[in-house]
C-alpha cells in the first residue's frame, strides 16, 4: 500500500525575480506518492515559472528543488513527464514517429520505445492518427499528443501546464482516467488548471497560489476548515432577518425561503435551528460546503495587498469552472 505521507518532490522556499519584479516568493508545497496535487493561481500566479524550475528550465534566486530527498540531478529530471501549456511538439512529423523519437531521447531502446508510443497514442485515442502530422490534428487531438508524450518513457513524477485545456467532456474523462491511473501506480501527478471544478472533483490536495506565494494548501475538506460552518434554512414563514440576531451568525443572505448562514467558528448550529423552528415550519436544515471557486477568491482576496502598486502583484482573474 502506497505511503502517501513521504513526499518525493519537495519545493522549498523557492524565489524568482525579472529584475526588480518578484515573480516567486518563499514558493514551498511537496507532491506526495501517488497524489493528484491541483495548482491553482490567476493569470502570473508564479505557476508556470515553479514548474519550469522543478523542470531546470529557470534556475531559483533562492530556495531548492528536492527529489526523493536528495537534489534534483540531471538523471532525475529526466524521470518527470513535463507537458508544457504551449504545444511543444514538431508540427510535421507523424504522431508515432514523433512519440517514438522522444521516449528514444530519454533513453528507451528504439523496440520499447515504439511500443511505448503505440500503447499510449492507443490509450488516449489516437490508435487512428499514428501516421498523421501533427499540425493537421484538432487542438483536442494535439493535447493529447502532448500528454502522450509524458507519459512514454514511464516517468516517476507527472508536471502538467493546463492538460486539460482546449479538451472536449469525453477527452476531459478519458485524461482524468489515466492520470488517476498514473497516481494510483504511485507516480506524483501536478498539474495547473483553471477549471476550478475540475481540480475540485480530481485532485487529492489543491494548493492556491497568488502574488507567487503558496497561500493555501491541502485537500479540499482542509480548505474548507478554514472557513467558518455555513447553513441552508427553508423556514417559509421566517420573516426577513430571523437570524441576524443570533450569538455567533457573521453571516445571512435571504434566497427566496431559503436563508445562507454563515456561522462564526465554534458557534452552535443549533441555535440557528431553535430560531428557525420558532418561526414555524422547516423544511430543510443542512449545512452547506463552499466550491473551491469560492475558496481561490477568499485566499486571493485575503492576500492581495492594496497598497502594493500595479505590477507588483499577481494578476487575481477569477478561475474558471469546467463545463
Amino acid at each position: 500500500m502506497l505511503d502517501k505521507t513521504d513526499a518525493m518532490l519537495d519545493i522549498v522556499g523557492i524565489g524568482k525575480r525579472y529584475g526588480r519584479r518578484p515573480v516567486l516568493e518563499d514558493m514551498s508545497f511537496s507532491a506526495r506518492p501517488g497524489e493528484l496535487f491541483g495548482f491553482v493561481g490567476g493569470n502570473g500566479a508564479g505557476k508556470t515559472t515553479t514548474m519550469r524550475i522543478i523542470l531546470g528550465v529557470l534556475a531559483p534566486d533562492s530556495g531548492e528543488v528536492r527529489w526523493k530527498g536528495g537534489p534534483v540531478t540531471v538523471e532525475s529530471r529526466g524521470r518527470i513527464g513535463y507537458m508544457p501549456e504551449e504545444r511543444g511538439l514538431y508540427p510535421k512529423m507523424g504522431v508515432l514517429d514523433q512519440l517514438r523519437y522522444l521516449a528514444e531521447l530519454h533513453g528507451l531502446p528504439r523496440r520499447r520505445a515504439r511500443a511505448a508510443a503505440r500503447h499510449w497514442a492507443d490509450r488516449l485515442g489516437l490508435a487512428d492518427r499514428l501516421g498523421d502530422e501533427v499540425q493537421s490534428l484538432s487542438l483536442g487531438n494535439q493535447q493529447r499528443v502532448q500528454l502522450a508524450a509524458a507519459l512514454v518513457h514511464d516517468p516517476e513524477l507527472l508536471v502538467l501546464d493546463e492538460p486539460f485545456s482546449g479538451l472536449d467532456p469525453s477527452a476531459v474523462d478519458v485524461m482524468t482516467e489515466v492520470l488517476r491511473e498514473k497516481a494510483h501506480d504511485g507516480v506524483p501527478v501536478l498539474f495547473s488548471s483553471h477549471q476550478l471544478d475540475l481540480v475540485e472533483r480530481v485532485c487529492d490536495r489543491v494548493g492556491i497560489v497568488s502574488g507567487g506565494r503558496m497561500e493555501a494548501c491541502g485537500t479540499i475538506g482542509e480548505l474548507r476548515g478554514t472557513r467558518g460552518v455555513r447553513l441552508v434554512v427553508d423556514a417559509p414563514e421566517a420573516p426577513v432577518g430571523w437570524a441576524d440576531g443570533i450569538d455567533g451568525v457573521r453571516a445571512a443572505r435571504r434566497d427566496g425561503t431559503r436563508t445562507h448562514v454563515e456561522l462564526a467558528p465554534g458557534a452552535d448550529d443549533q441555535a440557528v435551528l431553535r430560531a428557525a423552528v420558532a418561526t414555524g415550519p422547516v423544511h430543510e436544515f443542512a449545512r452547506e460546503h463552499p466550491r473551491l471557486s469560492e475558496l481561490f477568491r477568499a485566499v486571493v482576496t485575503a492576500s492581495a495587498d492594496p497598497g502594493d502598486p500595479p505590477g507588483d502583484r499577481a494578476a487575481t482573474t477569477p478561475l474558471r469552472s469546467a463545463a
